[in-house]
């Protein structure tokens, strides 16, 4: 009677809603919705620069839909050829793929009809825009999934694609690669390295029991921390160089060198402590900060002086 009645429950209009909306959350989970959301939000932000508010706006939705669509693909595909990895990792050991929430092969269909679905939806921008997405799916899953498991420079290849964002949303609104667009591509280049250099610091030992040579497991959290303070004034200067070529006013000079300053200010407290983590725990959460004012910065700059 007690297994009749657990069956009969468990085939429940409830319960069968539950497992419905499992299954529906482990498919977006699947898709690193952070990731998505953050690279969208840095497309818009190139296309709000680049058009100066005067664009076509019907090219707007396609290249964010694309650019998310696509880079959902791309995270899906990197779960898939990381999931040996990620059962090492604690903070990876729940993902749908180690789980088994979601099969390899469903996992391979959903990566699939993602790509092919952004990429009709990109291609209303223009065919520059495509190829960067190209580029940066095949820079992500295969060199940087390369990469990352044999050299600390493996952090450095991860940059190259994940800049696509900033700079296809530029090439969006302008169809052409020129200094500008060259300046934000490392802006975001530079912002990633101190981004996932934190990461790594407060993350180490799941990277050390994936074996993983992160660059404070080769060279020492002391080198990592250098790095990433040099790396945030990249980030100052790149940003002025933006402003000296003319394609940025007082307000976003302001703005990004208040931002630049008030991230070092975080790295300098608690620079020497003992507790690398902590500090790279407090970095990261900055990083986020000076990701989302470069955004707004970048997406209000032709609107002010």
């Amino acid at each position: 009677m007690v297994r009749r009645r657990h069956s009969a429950s468990s085939g429940s209009p409830a319960a069968v809603g539950a497992n419905a909306r499992s299954k529906v959350m482990s498919f977006y989970q699947l898709a690193k919705p952070g990731i998505i959301y953050s690279n969208v939000m840095t497309a818009a932000a190139g296309f709000l620069f680049a058009s100066r508010w005067q664009g076509r706006w019907w090219q707007l939705p396609a290249l964010l839909v694309g650019n998310g669509l696509i880079i959902g693909s791309a995270c899906v595909l990197n779960n898939y050829i990381d999931r040996s990895i990620d059962k090492k990792m604690k903070r990876t050991q729940s993902r749908a793929l180690v789980t088994g929430a979601v099969s390899a092969r469903a996992a391979m269909t959903y990566a699939t009809c993602l790509a092919v679905a952004g990429f009709v939806v990109l291609w209303q921008t223009n065919v520059l825009t495509v190829l960067l997405g190209m580029l940066a799916v095949f820079g992500y899953v295969v060199l940087y999934g390369m990469a990352k498991r044999r050299t600390p420079h493996g952090t450095l290849v991860g940059t190259l694609p994940g800049a696509a964002s900033l700079v296809a949303g530029y090439t969006a609104a302008t169809n052409r690669l020129d200094l500008a667009a060259f300046c934000l591509f490392l802006i975001m280049v530079v912002w990633q390295m101190a981004h996932f250099y934190s990461i790594a610091l407060y993350r180490l030992e799941d990277y050390r029991a994936a074996g993983l040579p992160v660059w404070p497991a080769r060279y020492g959290a002391r080198s990592t921390q250098h790095w990433i303070v040099a790396y945030v004034l990249l980030f100052l200067l790149a940003n002025i160089s933006l402003v000296a070529l003319g394609r940025a006013g007082i307000t976003y000079l302001i703005a990004m060198v208040l931002g630049s300053v008030w991230w070092l200010d975080r790295a300098r407290r608690g620079f020497t402590a003992a507790d690398t983590a902590a500090w790279g725990r407090g970095m990261f959460g900055r990083s986020l900060l000076a990701l989302l004012l470069l955004s707004v910065a970048l997406a209000l700059g032709p609107l002010l002086p």
